[in-house]
């Protein structure tokens, strides 16, 4: 069973919250807060892609080398 998701070098743990019914996660390894959410698996895998996109956007937008999860 897999309960990691996997994009462009970034790590996202996956959660599940049953009282609100929603999946749920955040950047794995790296020393910024960045999470995301879906109330499907598809809303949850697109939400970190989201996420991990608009967090290297940040990086760059400072001029800083965006860390990996890896």
């Amino acid at each position: 069973m897999k309960d990691v998701l996997n994009y462009k070098g970034f790590i996202g743990s996956v959660h599940f919250s049953a009282d609100d019914t929603v999946f749920y996660g955040k950047v794995e390894g790296i020393n910024d807060l960045v999470t995301f959410e879906g109330e499907t698996v598809k809303e949850l895998t697109e939400g970190f892609q989201y996420a991990v996109d608009e967090h290297i956007k940040d990086c760059e937008a400072e001029n800083i080398e965006p860390e990996k999860s890896y």
